[in-house]
């Protein structure tokens, strides 16, 4: 049977089918290098699709995490910087207590000290009143644990308070303390030798709790990087790739379009016989 009559073309409806699977494909391309995505919704690959759609939601449900992380290793960088400061200021304040035990030295001479050593007590009392991070203190009299988020399934790191405030259970001396002789200022020296070492190690123990924080946070921006990248590795366009195919297709768009006309032309080889 003649692949060309009056009624009926095959030839055209062969090249037109062609045609629209090669627009259909070029289309897909197109959409693929404009995106960046080879799957980018459920008709492109459901199995793909709802992989990625899973992992894409566990690595954005990490960043509540990292937000909780870096407000404790702020807060935790804040009591860090406080006792330290506490620390620089009672060692200073001990060589002048220590100085009042001198007997030899006269009473303005003690009271002078005395009145330089309520100074910096004022100066412990001030810094430990402002080291506070959006309402939320470490070393504060009355300040509570802090718990941060570990994971996405709502785990916590409980962090420790230690209060370095004057007259608290690790500085035992009062803000009102001071000496007019040389007993007395043996017996601040005492309280003082108390607070220096009490002090320092409550900051240790700040500064281990900022090494876990800051060791999670590493951890948990790694994993979340790795989960997008798995995201990608599933979900990305080859750009090279695509873009030579493209070419590729668009040259075979060319001839389909050659071809459909060509076949179309075959009707009027027929009507030419009756000329």
């Amino acid at each position: 049977m003649s692949n060309s009559t009056i009624n009926t073309n095959n030839s055209a409806a062969l090249a037109l089918q062609a045609l629209n699977q090669t627009s259909a494909q070029l289309q897909k391309l197109q959409t693929e290098v404009s995106t960046g995505l080879a799957v980018s919704q459920p008709q492109d690959g459901s199995n793909i699709w709802g992989i990625a759609a899973t992992q894409s939601a566990a690595a954005s449900s990490l960043d509540p995490v990292k937000s909780s992380l870096n407000r404790a290793q702020s807060v935790l960088d804040v009591s860090i910087s406080a006792g330290q400061t506490v620390s620089d200021l009672l060692n200073q304040i001990r060589s002048k207590v220590l100085a009042g035990t001198d007997t030899s030295i006269n009473t303005s001479s003690r009271a002078a000290l005395s009145s330089d050593v309520q100074s910096l007590i004022k100066q412990i009392t001030l810094t430990i009143a402002n080291a506070t991070l959006n309402g939320t203190s470490l070393v504060q009299s009355n300040s509570v644990s802090l718990s941060t988020l570990t994971d996405a399934d709502t785990s916590v790191l409980t962090l420790q308070p230690h209060s370095l405030a004057v007259g608290g259970a690790n500085i035992p001396f009062s803000v009102g303390s001071s000496f007019a002789t040389a007993a007395q200022a043996a017996s601040l020296l005492s309280l003082v030798d108390q607070a220096i070492p009490s002090v320092n190690t409550a900051v240790s123990q700040f500064g281990a709790e900022s090494n876990a924080v800051g060791a999670h946070l590493t951890f948990v921006s790694a994993f979340q990087d790795t989960l997008t990248q798995a995201v990608g590795n599933l979900v990305d366009a080859d750009i090279a790739s695509e873009s030579a195919a493209l070419t590729a297709l668009q040259v075979k768009q060319q001839l389909g379009v050659q071809t459909l006309n060509i076949a179309n032309s075959a009707r009027d080889s027929l009507l030419a016989l009756f000329k």
